[in-house]
This record gives C-alpha cells, sequence and structure tokens, in this order.
C-alpha cells in the first residue's frame, strides 16, 4: 500500500482543479512529507501518471510565470473518483502498522457518509482483533515472548501496536458516532487546503523543478 495516490486524488479533488504546487502546498501544510512518501518528486510523478491512467485529466492553461512549459492543472475523472473512494475504503480498514496508508485515510474519511465510515472503522477493529490472535497463537510460546531473547520484543510490539490501535480505533468510531465532524451528505465539511496565494506556515520551502507546473 502506498499513501501518495489516495493524497493526491483527494487534493486534486478537493480544488475541483489544482495544479502540481497546490498539491504539494496543501500535502505539505498537512504534514504529509513527514508521515509518508510525499515529497515534491512523488507528488509530480503521480500526477503525470494518474493522468496517463486516465484517473486525472490534465489541462494545460496559461504559460509558467517562470517562462517554462504552459502550467497544467488537474481534474478527477470519474474513473479517479472511483479508484479515490475504494482506495479511501480500503486504507480505513487497514490493520497493519504503516501509519501513512491510515493517516491519509482519516484525512478524507469525511468524503464518506457517517454510517459508511463507521462500518469501516468497526471492519477495522475486528481485522486488528482477528490479526492479534493471530500472533498470539503462532508465534507466542507459552512461556511468553522472554523465551525468544531480545526478539521476544518484536512480538510484544505487535501485541502492543494491535491493541493500541484498536483502543484507539473504538475511541474514534465513539466520536463519530456521537456526531463529530461534518460527512458527506450532511452539509458543508471542514475543507484543510490553503487558498490560492495564500503563504504555507509548514512548507518545506525546497523548490523543485515540477513547481513552475
Amino acid at each position: 500500500m502506498s499513501a501518495i495516490r489516495l493524497l493526491v486524488l483527494g487534493a486534486v479533488r478537493q480544488h475541483g482543479r489544482a495544479h502540481g504546487y497546490q498539491v504539494r502546498n496543501d500535502l505539505e501544510y498537512w504534514g504529509a512529507h513527514e508521515w509518508s512518501n510525499a515529497k515534491p518528486g512523488s507528488i509530480y510523478h503521480a500526477l503525470k501518471q494518474m493522468a496517463k491512467q486516465g484517473l486525472l485529466l490534465a489541462h494545460e492553461i496559461a504559460p509558467s510565470t517562470a517562462g517554462g512549459p504552459p502550467r497544467v492543472e488537474y481534474e478527477i475523472t470519474e474513473q479517479g473518483t472511483e479508484e479515490y473512494l475504494a482506495l479511501l475504503r480500503d486504507y480505513l480498514t487497514a490493520y497493519d502498522q504503516r501509519p501513512d496508508v491510515l493517516t491519509a485515510a482519516l484525512g478524507f474519511m469525511v468524503d464518506l457518509p457517517r454510517e459508511e465510515a463507521l462500518a469501516l472503522l468497526e471492519e477495522r477493529v475486528r481485522k486488528i482483533d482477528e490479526w492479534r490472535a493471530a500472533v498470539t497463537e503462532y508465534y507466542m510460546p507459552a512461556e511468553g515472548p522472554g523465551q525468544y531473547g531480545h526478539i521476544g520484543e518484536i512480538m510484544n510490539y505487535w501485541v502492543h501496536s494491535a491493541d493500541s490501535g484498536a483502543e484507539w480505533t473504538r475511541g474514534l468510531i465513539e466520536r463519530v458516532r456521537g456526531g463529530a465532524y461534518t460527512f458527506a451528505g450532511e452539509g458543508e465539511p471542514f475543507v484543510g487546503v490553503l487558498a490560492e496565494g495564500e503563504e504555507n506556515p509548514f512548507a518545506a520551502g525546497r523548490p523543485h523543478y515540477g513547481d513552475a507546473r
């Protein structure tokens, strides 16, 4: 699993149409360059690849202010929306130890109806519990993980991660069931994107050759 496709599709979708620098700026505003593989090169590569795959529609507009080739704005297609929602649903139920996948999904979960988001999060808890049971049954000796020396700390980490992940998810389920946040069909959701020209206080500050496009 990779978070980059969901992040890029979600960022473009929130804008309606967005150029590469806007997408990069939004993802840096969310801190995605710190907790995922959403680095400038990966973002621009993903935009171009998904345009070739029919998930995004590329519009060439006025030449860039840097005097280079025309700036490209991207718009999500119907196929891209289907891919976006499929990834979102898949990532909300992810039970592995990849924080970037779940973090990306949390950033867009309000694009789903509340009841569907709840069902997906409950499925995530079920998968975590299932995975934890498998770990303890097949890898944990009856005498405890200490029988494996320091390697036993791997099992300790797995079990602790499963327990804390399930506990946190159950807390989120309670908050969502209690009415937290605005989900699809309930009104105008919170949108955490920067307006055109708005300064990003969390920008990485490193230019990239794709910024002009």
